[in-house]
């Protein structure tokens, strides 16, 4: 028997409110799972050129392992090894089907939810490996690096979202924006890594990014509900 991890909204269990972000699966083999996440950069154009990088003409991706993942319920606590961590709001596709090598046309069937990210960065990181050229892990994939908000259904026609710092709008964006849409991400991202139930798809950030601070409440809207918040310590 194989049982598959959930990436789910909240549930209530009396007074413990409980997200399913990263649950542990395992087959007929014992073997044990993680989910993973699979992040795009370089996915809107304005964003691109706000960082002075090239357009590129295929995807950008780079993973994060399942320890990126923010605990529920906690805040991001800003890390000692870098002075300047910035906000990157993004939207999330939850994969519901294993996916390899599958076709644009049949990627749609391979997801079934879409929420909110928060991919944070740790820029003077990432600017002093990218200067090296160097690979930057250590700039997106530290502990804690990953917040993700409330699941839905993926909604038809255009997908528009924003992140308010402090309940100010810093980032906004929309999936037309996008260089690569979602069912070309899932293809190309299918063809170097199996996708699995539960993996999570990071399509990509807007322009807007900045720093955050101590004490910034972050909040992720999506076609204008409220679906994801985190603080900052």
């Amino acid at each position: 028997m194989r049982t598959f991890p959930v990436v789910t909204p909240y549930s209530n269990y009396g007074k413990t409110v409980v997200l399913f972000l990263v649950a542990l699966f395992s087959d007929q083999g014992g073997q044990t799972f993680t989910m993973k996440m699979i992040c795009v950069g370089r996915n809107y154009i304005e964003h691109a050129r706000e960082l002075g990088s090239e357009i590129p003409e295929e995807p950008v991706l780079f993973l994060k392992p399942d320890t990126a993942m923010l605990p529920p319920g906690e805040p991001f606590r800003l890390p000692p090894f870098s002075k300047e961590i910035h906000h990157e709001i993004e939207l999330v596709l939850r994969i519901s089907k294993k996916a390899t090598q599958v076709s644009v046309e049949d990627s749609a069937y391979c997801y079934d939810q879409i929420g909110l990210g928060l991919d944070f960065t740790a820029r003077d990181l990432q600017s002093k490996c990218k200067a090296k050229g160097l690979p930057w892990e250590i700039a997106k994939a530290f502990d804690g690096s990953a917040a993700v908000g409330e699941f839905g259904p993926v909604p038809s026609g255009d997908i528009e979202f924003d992140l308010r710092r402090g309940g100010q709008v810093v980032q906004a964006g929309s999936s037309r924006q996008m260089l690569h849409r979602f069912d070309a991400l899932i293809s190309f991202a299918s063809r170097y890594f199996t996708l699995l139930p539960g993996d999570l798809v990071f399509t990509g950030t807007p322009a807007g990014v900045g720093p955050v601070a101590s004490g910034d409440l972050l909040e992720g809207y999506l076609n204008g509900q409220l679906r994801l918040t985190c603080s900052v310590k």
